[in-house]
């Protein structure tokens, strides 16, 4: 059995007294959770508020984005090494928005993942097809290419430490869900491209998390699929009583 993760992102909301006051009310919500992993993503800045709210918890903290070098004349950037050292735990790789935003390709992927494996993070990679390529019936095709890209040129032992997750970039904060059935057939090609790359084994442990506008009311359907190892999710992630019904669903 793979055990789920529910991870949440909260992209660029939140100040670290935000941060502390969410932790407050989220905790006791989800202290008997112990069906799945809880990860949180805050932004950088509020990660130190984040990892020592979450001290002695069932909660792990991730960042997330990383650079791919340990140190550095790489203004603006942070690296695994730094947040290794503050207590992280994983790391978003890939967002769509990096894709999208800051032009992130297949090549920035497998250095992401790879550095962020050798400071001993687990790395959350994101792939997805926008709205054009699903209406144009090249999901398969945009999920093949992200896969051997950004995945398959990684060695069989890091392959084995990463969580896939699939965000529909048209499902992204736009209140469009994938069915859960458009979501499994998703996960299960990409665990299918796993197994003969990497063989059956690890393809069937590997995790792969659905993202896009997962919410309280949604996520039982989603869960309910066999392919379906957890929810990367975003807005509903910000508000403490709405993530704990996620991770409690």
């Amino acid at each position: 059995m793979r055990k789920p993760i529910l991870a949440g992102n909260w992209k660029m909301y939140k100040t670290p007294a935000d941060t502390q006051a969410f932790f407050e009310a989220f905790k006791p919500l989800v202290a008997d959770a112990t069906h799945c992993d809880i990860v949180i993503c805050p932004p950088f800045p509020n990660l130190p508020a984040a990892i020592e709210a979450a001290k002695g918890t069932n909660i792990a903290i991730g960042a997330q984005n990383l650079y791919w070098g340990r140190e550095g004349a790489v203004t603006g950037e942070v690296s695994g090494h730094m947040l290794q050292a503050i207590g992280c735990t994983s790391v978003i790789v890939a967002h769509s928005e990096r894709r999208q935003y800051f032009g992130e390709i297949e090549a920035d992927v497998v250095r992401k993942t790879q550095a962020a494996l050798e400071y001993g993070l687990m790395p959350m990679v994101c792939v997805g097809e926008r709205l054009d390529e699903r209406e144009g019936n090249r999901t398969e095709e945009v999920l093949a290419a992200q896969f051997d890209g950004g995945l398959a040129p990684l060695t069989p032992e890091q392959f084995a430490q990463i969580v896939i997750a699939y965000e529909p970039v048209w499902a992204i904060g736009t209140g469009k869900t994938a069915t859960p059935q458009i979501a499994a057939d998703a996960h299960r090609f990409i665990r299918v491209k796993a197994a003969k790359k990497f063989g059956d084994d690890l393809a069937s442990k590997v995790r792969i998390l659905y993202g896009g506008s997962v919410k309280p009311d949604n996520v039982k359907n989603l869960m309910a699929e066999e392919e379906i190892d957890g929810a990367l999710v975003g807005g509903a992630s910000l508000d403490p009583k709405s993530f704990a019904a996620i991770v409690k669903y």
